[in-house]
């Protein structure tokens, strides 16, 4: 059976464009990148205006594949306000071999940091350093189809798997730092070694317990920055201090909180803890191993084990900062159902990179909007209005509506 036809993007599917306006003189310095051998000077298609066009995919639900993008591209209204020609869809999927995404990377931070702090929760004032939760997440990319053919003869598997490693900060709810490696797990692709090639000084790093190493541990303690993280419930702890429970303490289901001696004393060839640690030990639900795909999931035996260098911030504060931790996997959940990178428009290492900063860039731009963090029903808003769904007054009236975040 014939597939479903897709029908052509029209002028009328697009509006708002002049949102766009803003981004202009941030990517005018990326015209010019990649035409170092252009010597004829022939190049039609530019890197900021191949970003403007997949800004213009990830917010408007019509535009909704690569073809898509060369289709708007053919609207004299997206010619007009996001300053490019006509782009052919060959020029579309080669760009990436061509476009240096650190590049669009400084797009990114120097836009990040015009975004103010959203707010803060007024129990984290004990905490001064930058919140920053620390966690990577799966992007499958299926590949060509003959590609596939061979990947499959060679491994079983059909599809490549790259793994973000993102650094997210909580008072402005945004990443603040993206790497892609391959999902090895081996060599730089580690993520514990990914984080370690990118500490700064005056930072708090929140971590699961996939994070635990000791040399980790130790370098962001000399860099001035605290790190609170999971260990793993066989972790070996020796005891030598105990300290006593406040009622908020008990109340947040602490059972005790411990200066300690992390790893066994005969571990030879492990580095061992060069700072003072404490261990904060929350009870919890038990979540024993079940078959099925579960069965390789880490067991939970119903306690918590949380190490840190923060040692005079009280023990249910550490606990209330390792639950912000689930904010980084909502961020992931949004990033990747709502603006639509669970497809890709290139499979290749710098395509991926491209979308990623593309899409972190559009979270951005939502916030500096709205003045607000990126919610479901503000994209879909704005999706409303690009598209033609709602009107100026109706997306501003939305935003007026939106809360500040709690300070």
């Amino acid at each position: 059976m014939a597939g479903k036809k897709r029908n052509k993007v029209q002028a009328n599917d697009i509006t708002g464009l002049k949102y766009f306006a803003t981004l202009a003189p941030l990517m005018e310095r990326l015209h010019m990148v990649g035409c170092e051998r252009d010597k004829a000077g022939n190049r039609e298609l530019h890197f900021d205006q191949y970003c403007m066009l997949v800004l213009l995919y990830l917010y408007n639900p019509v535009v909704s594949s690569l073809r898509a993008i060369q289709q708007a591209s053919e609207l004299k209204k997206v010619q007009k306000k996001l300053g490019c020609a006509r782009a052919s869809l060959g020029s579309l999927s080669e760009a990436t071999a061509v476009f240096a995404p650190d590049r669009l990377r400084d797009v990114m931070v120097e836009l990040a940091d015009q975004l103010q702090p959203i707010g803060r929760d007024a129990r984290l004032k004990h905490v001064r350093a930058t919140l920053t939760l620390v966690d990577g997440t799966l992007l499958a990319s299926l590949p060509k189809m003959a590609e596939a053919s061979l990947l499959k003869r060679e491994t079983g598997k059909s599809t490549i798997k790259w793994r973000l490693h993102t650094q997210f900060e909580v008072d402005r709810h945004t990443p603040s730092r993206i790497d892609l490696t391959d999902n090895s797990g081996r060599g730089n692709a580690d993520e514990r070694e990914v984080l370690a090639n990118s500490l700064q000084s005056d930072h708090c790093y929140v971590m699961d317990r996939g994070y635990v190493k000791f040399a980790l541990f130790n370098t962001i303690a000399r860099m001035d920055s605290s790190y609170v993280c999971r260990i793993r419930d066989n972790s070996h702890v020796e005891v030598i201090e105990t300290r006593e429970l406040r009622e908020e303490d008990r109340a947040a289901n602490i059972i005790e909180d411990a200066v300690v001696q992390l790893g066994s004393p005969g571990s030879g060839g492990t580095e061992k803890i060069d700072h003072e640690v404490r261990v904060v030990t929350i009870k919890t639900t038990p979540h024993p191993k079940r078959g099925g795909k579960a069965a390789s999931a880490p067991t939970n035996d119903g306690y918590l084990r949380i190490a840190t260098n923060l040692l005079e911030v009280p023990a249910s504060i550490i606990a209330l900062i390792y639950e912000y931790r689930w904010t980084i996997e909502i961020f992931f959940r949004f990033f990747k159902h709502v603006l639509g990178c669970r497809h890709l428009l290139s499979h290749d290492e710098d395509g991926i990179r491209i979308q990623t900063y593309c899409a972190i860039i559009a979270c951005l731009l939502i916030s500096l909007w709205t003045g607000r963090k990126p919610t479901l029903r503000t994209y879909e808003m704005i999706c409303y209005y690009l598209s033609g769904l709602a009107d100026e007054e109706e997306f501003l009236k939305h935003v007026s509506k939106l809360k500040p975040h709690e300070a």
